[in-house]
């Protein structure tokens, strides 16, 4: 008795396959893509302050100049100070000033924001994830995802993030504490620079840690996403249906090409100067044409019930029909339809058609 054996896993909704390509590919084209925000702004969080630190004397001289010249000019009546004319020209100064000290800060954050959003998912151009959609304001979907396992992950990263810069900050600050004793003693320049040496050494450490973390967080958020794109055995059968096509639909297109074939190769009979028979098995149809070469060629051929009609379409239309059966045998092996006899079964062939010109001839 035969047995019946079913891959039941083909009918499991279980995840267990590696995302494909096709995949991969549309998931990145609706927006899910691997980013780590914290790799970001650690770069971009330590750029900013590493150019304040290299060109704050350059920032504070600016600033320096701008207040004592707007004193000197200004040292006037209050009514004078407050006049229209003279408030916007020292606004317009003042933002000048502002503009010129904040403006390549802002660029150097924006250059590096954008560097690493580049380095991270590359070139992505997609309206996707900003499209309208009703899921987004159902009260029952949102307080899922507002109490999924996702967002209590997020929630503990953020609050053992948060836990991790605050000690660093303070332990960092506890290290330094004589020094604010000493600083009672410092001009008010002498503070102003010491703060922001304290704050400039927080915020590196910090942003180095962020990194880190930022790092961590990259590889989390990549297993999760293949993750989320893992697919059944059946999703990958049917993606391969329409990316390959339906076996069963190739098979038919492959059939009727088959019978085109066949039916484009019967009409070619009847222009056969012979048939070269097994004579049960094999049936080789050859031409000879001066206008194409010096050779003979092989213009239909074919095997038991093929052969049968081969040999039925030539009688009909009296083309003649010789056994020889190793010539048939050799002809069907190696040479294909609209191929010319090779030269080891040339003479052979060539005999065949002698003797059937010589038939021809006799009448």
């Amino acid at each position: 008795m035969e047995h019946l054996i079913f891959n039941l896993q083909l009918f499991s909704e279980e995840k267990t396959e590696q995302p494909t390509a096709k995949k991969k590919r549309e998931s990145r084209e609706k927006g899910q893509v691997v980013t780590s925000k914290d790799l970001g702004s650690a770069f971009a969080i330590l750029a900013v302050f590493v150019f304040i630190n290299i060109f704050k004397r350059d920032a504070v001289t600016q600033l320096r100049v701008f207040m004592i010249r707007l004193y000197r000019d200004n040292s006037m009546d209050i009514d004078a100070v407050f006049d229209p004319v003279n408030m916007m020209s020292l606004l317009g100064e003042t933002g000048m000033v502002i503009l010129r000290i904040a403006l390549p800060i802002v660029l150097v954050a924006l250059v590096i924001g954008l560097l690493f959003s580049y380095l991270q998912v590359g070139v992505l151009f997609t309206l996707e994830p900003i499209k309208f959609k009703l899921d987004k304001i159902s009260p029952i979907k949102g307080f899922k995802r507002l109490f999924s396992m996702r967002t209590l992950v997020e929630f503990a990263k953020a609050v053992v993030k948060g836990t991790i810069l605050l000690y660093v900050a303070y332990s960092y600050v506890i290290g330094r504490i004589n020094v604010f004793y000493e600083s009672l003693d410092y001009s008010l320049e002498g503070i102003a620079y010491l703060l922001w040496d304290i704050t400039f050494n927080i915020v590196v450490r910090c942003a180095l840690l962020l990194f880190v973390i930022g790092v961590f967080d990259f590889i989390y958020k990549k297993w999760q996403n293949n993750k989320d794109n893992m697919m059944t055995k059946q999703e990958i059968k049917d993606e391969y249906k329409q990316s390959e096509g339906d076996p069963l639909v190739k098979s038919k297109i492959k059939q009727k090409q088959r019978e085109i074939s066949m039916s484009r190769m019967m009409q070619d009979v009847p222009k056969a100067d012979v048939i070269i028979t097994n004579p049960t098995h094999y049936a080789v149809a050859v031409k000879y044409d001066v206008a194409r070469g010096d050779a003979p060629y092989v213009i239909a051929k074919g095997q038991n019930l093929i052969a049968t009609n081969i040999k039925r379409v030539a009688t009909e239309n009296e083309v003649p029909i010789i056994e020889n059966k190793p010539l048939a045998r050799a002809l069907f092996a190696q040479v294909e339809i609209g191929e010319f006899i090779p030269s080891d079964l040339y003479e052979a062939t060539a005999e065949v058609l002698a003797y059937v010109y010589k038939l021809r001839n006799n009448g």
